[in-house]
């Protein structure tokens, strides 16, 4: 049964049973698992800006249309990575969000 398949009621089952074997309760066990996906998804996410700032030598988005209006760094060939950029940095901020939402 995949997760992605499992009915509610499936799914509620599983964690009872992972929170169980665990010694934990399930908030505990469900609070755990979210902040795990959400680390995953952070370290991701860094990755990807890490080898686009290092591509063009940048810090950040800013520091990237600073090149762009220094005419240091040709836009046409660049553009999609900084939109890419930019989402990601916004992407790292809401994953830093949930993350410290969580119990």
């Amino acid at each position: 049964m995949s997760a992605l398949t499992a009915s509610p009621d499936q799914t509620q089952a599983i964690l009872g049973q992972v929170a169980q074997e665990l010694g934990v309760s399930e908030s505990e066990a469900m609070a755990e698992g979210l902040r795990t996906l959400l680390e995953k998804n952070l370290h991701v996410v860094q990755a990807r800006i890490f080898e686009i700032r290092g591509r063009y030598g940048v810090a950040s988005v800013e520091d990237l249309e600073d090149r762009y209006r220094q005419g240091t760094l040709d836009e046409a060939s660049s553009w999609r990575d900084l939109q890419a950029l930019d989402h990601l940095e916004y992407r790292t901020e809401r994953l830093q969000q949930l993350i410290s939402a969580l119990p």
